[in-house]
């Protein structure tokens, strides 16, 4: 089943569409006054109330024993332990989100199947056992510096709260195979700068084999992003392609 995207039909969201209708609609708005007086600084102020009494995301739970040496020393080298662990939190999330975004991108090639260039089921499968890969490699890294995988840390909650739209997008029964691309490329993105931050802040806390390891993560997550834009690059100009012909098609 093929549902092109950028397709010409029935879209009824334009005020264009009618102009009869349209008039009464501003003329409506223009009827109805503000809800309140003046520009958006009175909800500037109260964002402001709640920013200034509410707490943060959460917090870095402690290390065990284990965990409580490592950080000390990184403490007398003028680190701080719990950055990384945010981090590592914060990757750890992402990836395990990562594995169910490719389970989704391949349900939508089941339904619509793939383009001269698209993703095969292969290659599709291929990222997501990697991305299972680099949240098992985060969760052992958090347990070798004594903290708890499981735990929600600060970044982790925040990435979560970005993240919602990418996972909520890919699974829209609407949404086609590239159109959910978009979805995959937001995600790789942020994958990649990711974790070249955490690459610097293991090195610079001293964690070269931790540094070595999230380098290789790295490299694979590189050669995602190259085949996430390139299917996109394909499919968009056979769409491009596939419209011309049809508008230049006899009646």
């Amino acid at each position: 089943m093929e549902r092109k995207a950028s397709e010409m039909g029935m879209n009824r969201t334009g005020i264009k569409t009618s102009l009869v209708h349209s008039k009464k609609a501003i003329e409506g708005a223009a009827k109805a006054p503000p809800s309140s007086p003046g520009d958006a600084s009175a909800i500037a102020k109260v964002r402001q109330e709640f920013a200034r009494e509410a707490g943060g995301l959460g917090s870095v739970p402690p290390p065990n024993l284990k965990g409580m040496a490592k950080a000390a020393v990184t403490l007398l080298k003028g680190g701080r332990a719990t950055v990384l662990m945010d981090k590592l939190g914060q990757r750890a999330g992402f990836e395990r989100t990562g594995v169910r975004l490719y389970e989704a991108a391949l349900s939508k090639l089941d339904v619509f199947g793939t383009w001269d260039g698209g993703p095969s089921r292969e290659q599709l499968e291929k990222i997501r056992q990697d991305e299972l890969s680099h949240f098992a490699l985060v969760k052992r890294t958090i347990e070798k510096l004594g903290g708890d995988p499981t735990a929600l840390t600060p970044a982790a909650n925040l990435q979560a709260n970005m993240s919602e739209g990418v996972p909520k997008m890919l699974v829209d029964p609407r949404v086609n195979l590239l159109q959910s691309l978009d979805g995959l490329l937001t995600a790789e993105l942020v994958d990649n700068a990711s974790w070249e931050l955490l690459i610097e802040l293991a090195r610079e806390l001293g964690h070269q084999e931790i540094a070595e390891d999230f380098q290789r993560a790295l490299d694979v997550e590189q050669e995602h992003l190259a085949l996430v834009r390139a299917w996109i690059a394909a499919g968009t100009k056979l769409e491009a392609r596939v419209g011309e012909e049809a508008a230049g098609a006899p009646a």
